[in-house]
């Protein structure tokens, strides 16, 4: 057996180059597995994913060994226990393996020797991934605006850039940005408080929006883009926060009253119908369908007074058909899932780009699940309609905000399953029967340093095809000077 290992060791070593000076030997196998941050253990991950890094939690020094079913592999030595995988290497294993698997192996020093512990191993998908993600990076208390943006991450690499910062703006809070169908030319944000307005980037040109008409109960909020760009479907709302001293769920937001309302980009103008704008309902989260014939919304009994019957709410998913080439709404409304049934409530439904799947949230009441601990990710086979939860993404702390890739194979989601406080990204897998694999961490060049410095949460992480170019100076611009152009309502 010893002489075996040795061989082994020997062949792995023929393979290897090292990142540093040192290539080990392995000489004996151990029954131990290593403890990792985060857990990238047997996770599905696009070939075109940036270096899953991670350190050891219970070890400083140690080898890591990495190997390709072609027999190819290189190695690694950790530095204070963190293992800083070669980017370069890593982008040919991968591609060298799509529709395969990889094999980890960390090795430690055991009596002078080098020895295996148990290896694990990370499968690579034959789809690949968006090449970015555009996120909010917010503190605790969404509240607290002083220092805030949206930004974008390429995950192919490390890097990240600002698509906005509010230091531009007069610190000035910024939300609820919106790609058309992933377009990094297409998209829209919310600025508030100081220089408020809606700022719409379509067609290589900046628009500043003032949304709030006589007919409408707010300003348009909740953002989601019809595929062919013209219009987006937002909701209307009156929006109150409250905090709890001893709760679970440290805060909660609700609505007191809301409707749905579409937004034609060329007319100016917002359109609704009566099935909308009940006052008996509160209606909130709207997305159009992949083919941009129906629009979904989370539709529940409107319950007085609040915020002291604010446990007694229930959003059920709900869907209307939308004609876009005459603007028009259909006559009835469809309840795709009745959550309040079963004591439940839906928030943020999304269609799969491919028309398959609709996933949604699921929690015990309201509509803002983000700090609902019990929040968790469910899907809707829209051809069979069976509704599951998507298990293996799912933790026992918070899944909340989540985007589709174009591909339809990836999903892109907010958790608070890290530290119980801050919002974290976690990607995973959707095979071709809408089945969840293992979510993973959003990659970092080091992870367990940058996610335990960072005190602040990512906020809904959207999937954009590639990087967002704008004019910083034509925002500032636009935000100080430009009075905006106010839309009217279509009644």
């Amino acid at each position: 057996m010893k002489y075996y290992l040795h061989i082994i060791g020997m062949v792995i070593l023929s393979f290897c180059s090292s990142c540093g000076d040192r290539v080990i030997t392995v000489e004996q196998q151990l029954s131990e597995e290593a403890v990792i941050y985060p857990d990238y253990k047997e996770v599905t991950i696009p070939c075109n994913i940036a270096p899953l890094n991670f350190s050891l939690l219970d070890l400083d020094d140690a080898q890591l060994i990495i190997e390709g079913e072609g027999g190819e592999a290189f190695q690694v030595p950790s530095k204070k226990g963190l293992f800083d995988i070669p980017q370069k290497k890593w982008k040919q294993l991968l591609n060298n393996n799509i529709g395969k698997r990889i094999k980890l192996t960390i090795c430690k020093l055991s009596e002078g020797k080098w020895s295996a512990l148990t290896p694990f191993y990370i499968y690579i998908a034959q789809e690949p991934i968006d090449k970015y993600i555009a996120y909010r990076l917010i503190p605790p208390d969404y509240e607290l605006w002083n220092k805030m943006g949206i930004y974008q991450r390429n995950l192919e690499t490390f890097e990240e850039s600002a698509i906005y910062e509010n230091t531009i703006g007069d610190y000035n809070c910024a939300n609820c940005h919106s790609f058309q169908n992933g377009d990094p030319t297409h998209f829209l944000f919310h600025t508030r408080e100081t220089h408020p307005g809606t700022l719409v980037f379509k067609d290589g040109k900046i628009e500043k929006l003032n949304t709030k008409t006589d007919e409408t109960i707010s300003f348009l909020v909740y953002p989601y883009w019809h595929p062919d760009g013209r219009y987006v479907v937002f909701s209307v709302n009156s929006t109150r926060q409250a905090f709890h001293a001893n709760n679970l769920n440290r805060v909660e937001v609700y609505d007191s009253a809301s409707d749905v309302v579409v937004y034609d980009t060329e007319k100016h103008q917002v359109m609704s119908c009566d099935l909308l704008k009940a006052d008996s309902v509160f209606e909130t989260f709207p997305s159009f369908s992949a083919d941009g014939k129906s629009i979904y919304f989370c539709s529940a009994k409107a319950a007085n007074p609040m915020p002291y019957e604010y446990r007694n709410v229930h959003y059920d998913l709900c869907k209307i058909g939308f004609n876009a080439e005459t603007g028009e709404f259909d006559n009835k409304v469809d309840t795709l899932f009745h959550a309040m049934s079963i004591g439940k409530s839906v928030s943020l439904p999304r269609e799969s780009p491919n028309g398959k799947f609709m996933t949604f949230v699921l929690h015990e009441y309201g509509n803002f699940s983000i700090w609902h601990k019990d929040a968790d990710l469910y899907t809707i086979n829209l051809q069979s309609g069976e509704v599951y939860p998507f298990e293996k993404a799912n933790s026992d702390n918070v899944e909340s905000y989540h985007s589709w890739s174009r591909n339809s194979n990836w999903m892109v989601f907010s958790s608070r399953r890290d530290d119980g406080l801050y919002t974290r990204p976690y990607i995973c897998y959707v095979d071709e029967e809408g089945k969840a694999h293992k979510a993973f961490m959003l990659p970092q060049q080091n992870p367990k340093k940058y996610y335990q410095d960072l005190m602040v949460s990512y906020n809904i992480p959207e999937f954009i095809n590639d990087k967002v170019v704008v004019n910083k100076k034509a925002i500032k611009k636009m935000l100080k000077e430009d009075s905006g152009q106010s839309v009217s309502y279509k009644k």
